[in-house]
């Protein structure tokens, strides 16, 4: 909750005076774009509440738990009247080595963002110290910092503090930047003038649509999160679809094929943040040493990454689709072979079915 007294005065009381200080401090904290957003989500609303009425979220309870108060912001905390959002860059510029690596069925796919330390407490911190530096100039005023932690909207309101538009693919698109980076916003309760909201650019492009293995893209801005590799290799706890798990190929984490296709990445930046540097080999590794990795090697190895929150249980089901998927050399059949009678009723399933493709 907001506190009920005003902002102090400050020497820079003019609303585009501070407005303009916000974006200047988040680009000296390492924030590549920063922008001012209303709260005003109606189309958003309407749009949210088709999608999740279709029951395209899965087993995302959470996400229909929420609906509503994703689009409105005043309801989260209320006394917010904007929205601050940023945009943090974590683009490699290696998309020829991902080509690569999903093209050699014995490496093991990561989707780029999950290859270093996880960047929710990264940017949480980086968010809390930017309102420290606000409250330092203009005085207290009411805020929370949300990094995907939170019902939040925050591509629309990226989107409406022109920060870039809503793809085809569903991720959001700088026409100066791409779209390898993360988003974080901070609620306020002072009226900051807004920004005017991207254009969106796709035009008549498909390309995101097309790439998808698993089709789970099924219009423009129509995402089925039920065949979407990211979230069965990520959220989805149980089996997966026997139908599915060719399409899936050797990405055991996550999936950027629509991204690594868009053509507007192209003015991707190259990002050298520490955090974000590929950590245990995770972008060369063959898919045999990972499923080698028993949980104590696991949660180890993992500290820090956003791979951790999926868990030992999941990882191992995903590798094995992907040994699965895999070319039939010995070190590969020896790897799956290691696991067979686990004790584990998921994990010999997925193991048994892509020994049986190999033997097919």
């Amino acid at each position: 909750m907001f506190p009920t007294t005003p902002p102090a005065p400050t020497t820079a009381s003019a609303p585009a005076a501070i407005a303009a200080r916000v974006k200047a401090i988040a680009g000296d904290m390492g924030f590549q774009r920063c922008g001012i957003a209303g709260i005003e989500l109606g189309e958003d609303e309407a749009h949210l509440r088709d999608w999740l009425a279709q029951g395209l979220y899965g087993t995302m309870d959470w996400m229909a738990r929420h609906g509503d108060l994703r689009a409105r912001p005043a309801e989260l905390l209320p006394g917010t009247v904007r929205v601050i959002s940023v945009g943090l860059d974590y683009g490699r510029n290696d998309d020829d080595s991902a080509w690569r690596t999903l093209a050699d069925g014995s490496r093991a796919y990561v989707a780029r963002y999950a290859l270093g330390r996880d960047y929710h407490k990264l940017m949480r911190n980086r968010l809390q110290k930017l309102a420290q530096r606000i409250a330092a100039e203009i005085g207290p005023f009411g805020h929370r910092v949300f990094v995907d932690s939170a019902p939040v909207l925050e591509r629309a309101l990226a989107r409406n503090a022109g920060l870039g538009w809503i793809g085809k693919h569903t991720c959001l698109i700088d026409r100066n930047g791409g779209s390898w980076f993360f988003l974080g916003e901070i609620y306020v309760d002072v009226p900051l003038p807004v920004d005017p909201p991207a254009t969106a650019h796709c035009g008549s492009c498909v390309r995101c649509i097309e790439v998808c293995p698993t089709r789970a893209i099924t219009a423009p801005h129509r995402l089925d999160a039920r065949r979407c590799i990211a979230y069965l290799t990520i959220e989805h706890d149980g089996a997966i679809d026997a139908s599915l798990r060719p399409l899936i190929g050797n990405r055991i984490f996550g999936c950027d094929d629509c991204q690594l296709v868009c053509p507007w990445n192209k003015f991707a930046k190259r990002t050298d943040e520490p955090d974000f540097r590929a950590r245990n080999g995770l972008d060369t590794a063959t898919l045999a040493e990972l499923f080698a990795w028993d949980e104590d090697e696991f949660l180890q190895r993992t500290e820090g990454s956003p791979i951790r929150r999926s868990g030992h249980r999941r990882w191992l089901r995903n590798l094995a689709i992907a040994l699965g998927n895999a070319p039939g050399t010995p070190e590969n059949l020896a790897a799956l072979r290691s696991r067979r009678n686990s004790g584990d009723a998921l994990i010999d399933e997925h193991v048994d079915w892509a020994l049986r493709r190999h033997a097919a």
